[in-house]
């Protein structure tokens, strides 16, 4: 600016300016109307359309010492970074040590914070394998409920009698959500934090073990219920007798029997000591899992109590001692806003379905592992054929009529003529 302005005066060119630009670098800028007032001492640079562009010996020493600073910059920065990052590096340990120290405040700082805002309890813990929670809390979902409306429930577990809790009731009743808060529970504990609880006996596990919620990787080519199997299998081969496990609706992508028999297999294994023993609860919709209680002297029945009013349920979210008689999810369908003619026609559905329950044949299938005092009838004496919604309607005569046709003597039109006839028939049956 200073070198502007001398030039300026020197030569009586109001409009003269200094620019830069990467290519010619610094340069004096005049317009064609000073072009006559130029000194002898500009060297011309660059010629354009409305303007000149010169360079002195002043503005080049000057640039020089622009750009050399500018280098000379970055030199003495590249130079100031690496003293920096030599002495980090000789004192990192140090530098960890105190990170790690101050992670730790803020850790221990902020659950802190929340056991004293929650109402939290400090749990005891022990090597006896024994789980004793009373009125336990999910740490998050209580935070979503308002007017501390949240339901608290109590769980017992242990090596012995109660190693396995069968979950049944309606779905949005609460299950995963006790079973996820005990999880946690057992979690928090074990890494030193105090607990959402009244009070809280929290045995040592080595590893919690969860098989919760749908998901797929089809990406893969890996269905949901082949996820859920994978998951399974880790669990049954990875856990051990010290293992908390948390098991949600095992088998229930597949057919019915199939996935009765595949639950049903898996409770019994892991009751077994002898394969697993791990505490375990199992939330499912298979009713007839609650026949292994008196089966299995470890495995025990709880559900959720729901209130009826007519065809509306209400749900008490309280885990109480027994095993549920239904799903309700014929009213659970009509709560989500199921059109109210499907929402009928299930119920009936439901009632002729009822006469075929599953439950007659689960009270008769041999137990691995329970007493013979115990046991029913042999599996292979009980007649496992899954019914079809269609069994009411008998077909017989068509499919002696199809059993008749001489398929070798008939013309093309006669197959499709005879095709249609045995088409309508069915149609005037539905």
């Amino acid at each position: 600016m200073e070198l502007e302005a001398k030039e300026r005066e020197r030569t009586g060119i109001k409009n003269l300016r200094i620019k830069y630009n990467k290519v010619f670098g610094y340069y004096l800028e005049v317009t064609n109307s000073y072009r006559d007032m130029v000194p002898d001492d500009y060297v011309r640079k660059q010629t354009l359309t409305n303007a000149e562009r010169f360079i002195t010996a002043d503005l080049k020493e000057l640039e020089d010492i622009i750009l050399g600073a500018e280098d000379k910059l970055v030199a003495l920065e590249y130079e100031i970074f690496q003293d920096i990052r030599n002495k980090i590096a000789g004192e990192v340990l140090r530098i960890q040590k105190t990170a790690k120290a101050v992670a730790g405040i803020d850790v221990f700082s902020a659950l802190a914070l929340v056991a004293e805002q929650g109402n939290y309890c400090r749990p005891s813990l022990n090597e006896k394998g024994i789980i004793d929670i009373k009125n336990g809390r999910h740490p998050v979902v209580e935070k979503m409920i308002n007017n501390d409306m949240f339901i608290a429930n109590d769980t017992y577990l242990d090596n012995k009698k109660q190693r396995i809790s069968i979950i049944t009731g309606p779905n949005m009743a609460g299950k995963s959500t006790y079973m996820r808060q005990t999880a946690l529970i057992v979690l928090m504990a074990q890494i030193g934090s105090f607990v959402p609880a009244q009070s809280a006996k929290i045995g040592i596990v080595d590893r919690i073990f969860t098989r919760v919620g749908a998901s797929d990787d089809l990406a893969s080519g890996q269905s949901t219920f082949m996820v859920e199997m994978t998951e399974v299998a880790n669990i049954l081969r990875n856990a051990t007798h010290n293992s908390l496990l948390v098991l949600d609706e095992i088998g229930r992508g597949t057919s019915t029997f199939d996935g009765l028999s595949i639950a049903w297999a898996v409770v019994e294994h892991i009751s077994n000591p002898k394969l697993l023993g791990a505490k375990t609860l199992f939330a499912t919709h298979y009713h007839e899992l609650t026949e292994l209680e008196g089966k299995l002297d470890n495995v025990n029945n709880y559900c959720i109590a729901v209130k009826e009013k007519g065809d509306d349920i209400v749900f008490l979210r309280k885990i109480v001692p027994g095993g549920a008689d239904k799903s309700y999810g014929i009213q659970v369908a009509k709560i989500a806003g199921v059109p109210d003619s499907v929402i009928a026609r299930a119920k009936v559905i439901a009632e002729e379905l009822s006469a075929h329950d599953i439950a007659e044949f689960t009270g008769r299938i041999t137990v691995e592992g329970a007493p013979a005092k115990k046991q029913n009838k042999k599996l292979d004496e009980v007649d496992l054929t899954q019914m079809s919604l269609f069994d009411t309607v008998k077909d017989d005569d068509i499919i002696q009529e199809l059993k008749d046709l001489d398929l070798g003597n008939l013309t093309p039109i006669d197959a499709l003529n005879k095709l249609y006839q045995l088409q309508n028939k069915i149609k005037n049956r539905w």
